[in-house]
């Protein structure tokens, strides 16, 4: 029950999106019924999507089996991928000015990387590469891999995991900010970025059941928080 009660939560929010946007401007996104020539056959540009995603979950699958699901141990794979991992007391309350949630951070320019640069890094620049910014202890094993699925996709080049992306999302769908003026580029950017925060999801819940039952497994989800939850 709890289970879908929580999809059908994310699938009103991407509709709620979709018919907001689409009254601001009155376009639709016809994406799906585009064709594309792949490897002699003509497929659909969806069907292209799915494979992509089949093949980064494979690959992720692949890293979590080798370090066994702990936490620590990926870190040190992610470190090993030039990604800076930083540990802070408080990290939660650290970020919350410049609205981020602890974990994986995307790239940053002007004032948010100065202040990523001075909390974290004590260092001063105007521009921060990708970073993971943690709090200091035991680490949520269901919010890492969440966390550690953005990462990698977003190291894969991943559509909708790049910074101008994700600052659509949480500037258009967590708060009221007006969207008259947002280009249908952005429209499709923020479509993007709000299908790959659901892909992360939906991957943690497939793991979780195969430790826990679906609703504690869900709980812990959201105990932790998402991009979504």
């Amino acid at each position: 029950m709890l289970k879908g009660l929580i999809y059908k939560f994310l699938s009103l929010q991407e509709l709620f999106l979709r018919k907001r946007l689409a009254k601001t401007l009155g376009v639709k996104n016809t994406s799906k019924k585009k064709e594309h020539f792949y490897k002699g056959c003509t497929v659909s540009l969806s069907t292209l999507a799915e494979k992509e995603k089949q093949r980064l979950e494979e690959e992720i699958n692949l890293i979590l089996n080798k370090y066994n699901y702990e936490p620590e141990k990926i870190l040190k794979y992610i470190e090993s991928q030039n990604t800076k991992v930083i540990f802070l007391d408080n990290a939660s309350k650290l970020l919350a000015p410049i609205t981020e949630n602890e974990g994986f951070i995307y790239p940053a320019k002007g004032a948010k990387a100065l202040y990523l640069a001075l909390a974290a890094e004590k260092t001063f620049k105007l521009q921060t590469d990708a970073m993971f910014i943690l709090s200091k202890g035991k680490i949520n094993k269901y919010f890492f891999i969440y966390q550690f699925y953005n990462w990698f996709a977003y190291k894969n080049n991943i559509a909708g995991l790049d910074t101008e992306s994700q600052e659509l999302l949480k500037k258009y769908l967590y708060s009221d900010s007006p969207v008259e003026t947002l280009q249908l580029s952005d429209i499709y950017k923020l479509k993007d970025a709000i299908h790959q925060d659901k892909a992360a999801i939906e991957f943690v819940i497939k793991l979780c059941r195969n430790f826990e039952g679906t609703s504690q497994a869900l709980n812990k989800i959201k105990q932790e928080g998402s991009a979504i939850l």
